[in-house]
């Protein structure tokens, strides 16, 4: 009677033991994972900040170019000056 209970246990054992040693396995590379993303936070950081930088600074370029190209074209830069004509040097 002792040798039915006694298998029993062992397996009930086994099923949580693999059960529990499973919900380990998996916390355990779930925070491994945590982990190198963690350490890789920073590096990203620092080159989201530099492409914001470097699209700040074309967009600025671009900006400046196009209020400079409006404002040559306001002051009416575009067309030469041309000399009025002179009564005296008309020709004969």
């Amino acid at each position: 009677m002792e040798r039915p209970l006694i298998t029993v246990l062992l397996l009930v054992g086994l099923i949580i033991g693999s059960g529990v040693g499973s919900s380990y396995a998996r916390a355990r590379r779930g925070w491994n994972d945590y982990q190198a993303a963690k350490k890789t936070v920073p590096g990203a950081r620092r080159a989201a900040w530099l492409l914001i930088k470097v699209v700040t600074t074309k967009v600025g370029v671009i900006a400046l170019l196009l209020v400079g190209a409006v404002a040559f074209a306001a002051v009416g830069g575009g067309e030469p000056a041309r000399p009025e004509p002179n009564p005296s040097s008309a020709p004969k």
